[in-house]
């Protein structure tokens, strides 16, 4: 139980940088944002990505546009502000510094 608890959080964490990894590629559709991150094993439900992406949206990181469809409602895609671009390339950063801690950690052997 302990062990699923510490996955979650660490897959919620790592959540932000996911979608903003996938926006990053071009305009996509928040269905298609959760296609990729279950094909990624990272389980994502409509209720959890949508409220991710109004945050985003919101802190200026995001930007939308209403596209029209020709089966249903017009469907929102979203894109990369120059703030978002900036943002990812610090958690970019962010990142590689985890994961080089996390290697050297799994590789540091006791004299």
């Amino acid at each position: 139980m302990i062990a699923e608890n510490t996955q979650t959080q660490m897959r919620k964490g790592i959540l932000e940088y996911c979608v903003l990894l996938i926006i990053s590629r071009g305009e996509i559709y928040a269905s298609d944002i959760i296609a990729e991150l279950k094909s990624a094993k990272l389980l994502v439900v409509e209720g959890t990505l949508y409220p991710l992406l109004t945050r985003l949206k919101n802190n200026g990181l995001l930007s939308y546009n209403w596209v029209e469809s020709t089966s249903g409602p017009p469907r929102k895609y979203y894109t990369l502000t120059p703030l978002g671009t900036a943002m990812l390339s610090q958690l970019d950063v962010t990142w590689q510094e985890l994961s080089f801690a996390i290697a050297k950690s799994k590789n540091q052997t006791n004299p």
